[in-house]
């Protein structure tokens, strides 16, 4: 059975469109459809049936899905352990939303090297929406996200809390600085969702806003851990009769990483437990 239609299969499912299908997996829509004709003429069944509002399985299609999803899981499985680096034992892949990976998922593999170094980590870096669907799609073993979605398979586990505080340059306050912290910052401060649009500077990376507040000047709303040493040496103050805004982090993990590896999940607990500060 070929792997690509597999894929192509659970891709249709989950998207419920050939379309999307098609541009998630950089394929032309003519390839998914001849990967699907493919698969439903092996099988001897039709696997969807597609309507002006997308695809929608069939009752056969909705049996052989976590089939599929079996099928590609102990394929990948099996790839990794024919491609694992010398000395390494087995393989995991953990995630992180852009404004995680330093220093949380960081710190995190770094204690992996030395408490488990007969692991191989893959580390993925990406944006709220792309960790959650690598997730969904059983792509990651792990990811450090901020609002959690609930999937089949898929534990949630809150493993600190952060608080986002309005903090400025001492020397020079402005210009005002939008960091993305997420929808649900924005929706929680109206403020900022308000005046977003006449906020000059943008930012997607927290680190980033910082090091530009930091040489430049402005004011932002920022983690406390991470602003907490230039506000014990003076380089920034916080603004005062502002709101702080709670920012839980939260671990998503497959079953199988608390199966097979649940050293990995009790080493991000310790991370979390440091109390050393956030550097840039």
């Amino acid at each position: 059975m070929d792997i690509l239609n597999l894929e192509t299969f659970i891709e249709i499912a989950s998207s419920g469109s050939f379309v999307r299908a098609a541009e998630r997996l950089h394929v032309t829509q003519t390839t998914v459809t001849a990967r699907i004709k493919s698969l439903e003429s092996m099988l001897g069944t039709r696997l969807f049936v597609r309507n002006r509002a997308g695809a929608k399985l069939t009752n056969e299609g909705e049996a052989f899905l976590p089939q599929a999803n079996n099928v590609l899981q102990a394929w990948k499985v099996a790839k990794k352990s024919v491609t694992l680096s010398s000395g390494k034992m087995s393989s995991i892949t953990l995630g992180s939303e852009n404004n995680l990976w330093n220093p949380l998922l960081i710190k995190w593999i770094h204690w992996l090297s030395e408490n488990q170094p007969e692991l191989a980590i893959n580390a993925k870096i990406s944006d709220a929406e792309s960790i959650d669907q690598s997730l969904k799609d059983q792509k990651l073993d792990g990811a450090l996200i901020h609002l959690p979605n609930y999937y089949s398979g898929l534990h949630i586990e809150q493993v600190m809390e952060e608080k986002l505080i309005h903090v400025e340059n001492c020397n020079k306050p402005l210009p005002n600085l939008h960091i993305d912290w997420g929808t649900s910052f924005d929706e929680t401060n109206r403020l900022v969702a308000s005046v977003r649009e006449s906020i000059p500077y943008s930012f997607d990376l927290g680190p980033a806003a910082l090091n530009f507040m930091l040489n430049f000047g402005g004011n932002g709303w920022f983690r406390t851990r991470v602003v907490q040493p230039y506000l014990n040496n003076g380089r920034l103050r916080r603004i005062p009769n502002q709101s702080e805004f709670t920012y839980p982090i939260y671990l998503a993990y497959q079953q199988n990483l608390a199966d097979l590896h649940p050293a990995v999940l009790d080493g991000l607990r310790r991370v979390a437990r440091m109390d050393a500060p956030w550097l840039i």
